[in-house]
């Protein structure tokens, strides 16, 4: 990944600098700080590792591409970002060797990139990576399993326990019903058997 350093006495001073080099706003890059001593008089100085989302997405295409091909598929990809959230499609002509069982392969490639951009920049990148539109329609499908079952537990007042899910799939129901009026979920278990239970809340 191309990661470029700039260096100088201060922090804000050195991003403004390495913003102008590249000639991009704050919200188009990642970067982070690394202070040292440097001369005879040993001076602090601080270095700027500073990389665009244009490269991030250049580079994870580039890794996924050799990752898929060695799994014996031909991947192609749509990218792109919004507010610092880097979403990446995949197509291939066998998605469900890409998704695996219920979405495991998926989520394994997942926090596979995240770990080697991270190796990079220090940072974890706000990734989603998708196969065609699984994640959307998985999404769509939490989101109403989870007020259907809101609703039951509305009523008889008997907590719910879910299916085992990644952290992903347990961040939806978690964020779909975290205003409700009625119920609360907490996540409960141990990896890989951690799962959410819907609970009432006390009138």
């Amino acid at each position: 990944m191309q990661v470029e350093v700039f260096e100088g006495k201060e922090e804000k001073e050195v991003l403004q600098s390495a913003l102008e080099s590249l000639g991009v706003d704050e919200k188009e890059v990642i970067y982070y700080f690394t202070k040292s001593k440097a001369g005879l008089l040993k001076k602090e100085v601080v270095s700027i590792h500073i990389t665009t989302y244009d490269n991030i997405i250049s580079y994870i295409k580039e890794y996924l591409e050799t990752l898929t091909k060695d799994m014996g598929l031909n991947v192609t990809f749509e990218s792109k970002v919004r507010d610092s959230q880097i979403t990446i499609k995949m197509y291939s002509e066998n998605n469900n060797i890409l998704i695996g069982r219920n979405g495991q392969t998926l989520q394994a490639l997942t926090t596979i990139v995240k770990q080697v951009v991270y190796n990079n920049i220090r940072s974890y990148p706000h990734l989603i990576l998708d196969v065609e539109n699984y994640k959307e329609k998985k999404v769509k499908y939490l989101e109403r399993l989870a007020k259907n079952i809101a609703k039951e537990v509305a009523v008889t007042k008997n907590p719910v326990e879910l299916e085992n899910m990644n952290s992903y799939e347990r961040r939806v129901i978690h964020n779909i019903l975290t205003d409700n009026q009625h119920v609360y979920t907490e996540s409960v278990g141990k990896e890989p058997d951690r799962h959410v239970v819907i609970k009432p809340k006390e009138d």
